[in-house]
């Protein structure tokens, strides 16, 4: 007889927490294709508490069929937001008690050496994330404070378990996670390139090899997690390479407001200019960059789109070195990699953003021999996946929307033996 289980999956921010429900049958572990598995498991509902810590914090709630809640009202901090949904599940029918969740998933960015996979939360678990705050002081401390709001609230037989967003990229090779400083920093610090969206550029990598790449022994996949915060990953037989965050998820591409890579002398050379601290800088790097600080109008790909429209001087130079930074990652990894099957374009930007994706591949598609169909990369929106390349071009490019909170949920129910 089929069991069924309910699996929240839970994304913690500083000031927002991110959820989806699903109910899953026991045979989705037992199909050997990602989506074969995907279809054992339904969407009962998700939404997010935004703004938490302020007077005007915002909850949304969704259901299947169109249904939309959106509530202002104070949340004054995580362990209210966990209450204020799952009193919600129950109020909204999506539930009729709590003791119906049999598991909660938790995405935590940053597992540093300690995690190659996802694992089941104990105290030695929560004490490694919560030393790795540093390295991701954004998140880690958030997902703890979550962790610990939702187990106060739940009974104690559900199970939590945590899953990483730097475990795909444990597969690097020292030359590629190294950095080149006194190797004792290494030793003492464990200072190295970890890398972020290690769930999507699995998911992607995985879909990839199960649908498009069926026929090949081996397989060479660029994947670009293109998003308010970004990463690109070189994948060989589905194994990480190579990625662009590093030991934090400011490295890599020029992102929504942060820097990515830029000469580490700035730092210190901005100090002395501006008289600022080396945490106020920091700061800037992480919160007043990248598009936003080039433009000067907006960390949305949207707005910037729209002054870049109008003929914007910083908006127009905003995108044009968004999109160049991308496109050196491309040409970059396909060195690594020697030549390439195929290059996915996903998250929040590259699903939905027909300019910056046309732009990027611009910048390297003489290079390497790829070639857009503009109809089909304008059309490519709204959740919608095909290949935005034309049938000559030399490496196939095609639009996945990613689906992280699947992961999570079929990650939590394996280590879980559901």
């Amino acid at each position: 007889m089929t069991k069924n289980y309910n699996i929240m999956c839970v994304n913690a921010g500083s000031s927002s927490l991110k959820f989806k429900l699903y109910s899953m049958d026991d045979d989705a572990l037992k199909e050997k294709r990602l989506r074969d598995k995907a279809k054992h498991l339904k969407v009962l509902t998700s939404g997010i508490v935004e703004r938490i810590g302020h007077e005007d914090g915002i909850f949304t709630i969704k259901k299947p069929g169109g249904f939309k809640k959106t509530t202002t009202l104070p949340v004054k901090d995580h362990d209210f937001a966990a209450q204020l949904v799952l009193k919600a599940l129950i109020e909204q029918n999506v539930i009729s008690s709590i003791d119906e969740i049999t598991a909660v998933g938790h995405r935590i960015v940053q597992g540093g050496k300690y995690f190659r996979d996802s694992a089941i939360f104990t105290d030695d678990v929560k004490e490694k994330i919560i030393s790795l705050i540093p390295l991701a002081p954004l998140h880690n401390g958030a997902h703890i404070t979550c962790y610990e709001a939702f187990k106060k609230v739940l009974p104690s037989s559900v199970g939590h378990v945590a899953v990483f967003d730097t475990s795909f990229h444990a597969t690097m090779k020292p030359k590629e996670y190294l950095y080149p400083l006194p190797f004792e920093y290494y030793e003492k610090y464990a200072v190295r390139r970890y890398g972020a969206h290690g769930t999507s550029h699995k998911y992607l990598s995985t879909i990839v090899n199960e649908e498009y790449l069926t026929g090949n022994e081996h397989t060479n996949i660029i994947t670009l997690h293109i998003g308010s915060g970004a990463s690109v990953c070189a994948i060989r037989d589905g194994k990480c390479v190579a990625t662009s965050m590093g030991l934090t998820p400011l490295a890599g591409v020029m992102m929504g407001t942060r820097t990515g890579d830029i000469d580490p002398s700035i730092m210190t050379y901005l100090m002395s200019c501006t008289h600022k601290s080396a945490e106020e800088i920091y700061d800037i790097y992480n919160h007043k960059s990248g598009l936003l600080g080039v433009s000067g109008i907006s960390n949305d790909t949207r707005d910037v789109e729209i002054a870049y429209e109008r003929g914007d001087l910083r908006s127009t130079l905003a995108v044009e070195m968004y999109c160049q930074k991308i496109a050196d990652y491309i040409c970059m990894y396909y060195g690594k990699l020697g030549h390439v099957d195929m290059i996915v374009c996903s998250a929040g930007v590259f699903e939905n953003a027909p300019l910056y994706r046309e732009d990027a591949f611009a910048d390297c598609g003489e290079a390497l021999g790829i070639k857009i169909d503009t109809q089909k990369n304008q059309e490519m929106i709204l959740g919608q996946e095909g290949f935005i390349s034309t049938p000559d071009s030399h490496i196939p490019v095609v639009v996945i929307p990613t689906d992280e909170e699947l992961m999570i949920a079929l990650d939590t129910a394996r280590l879980l033996n559901l």
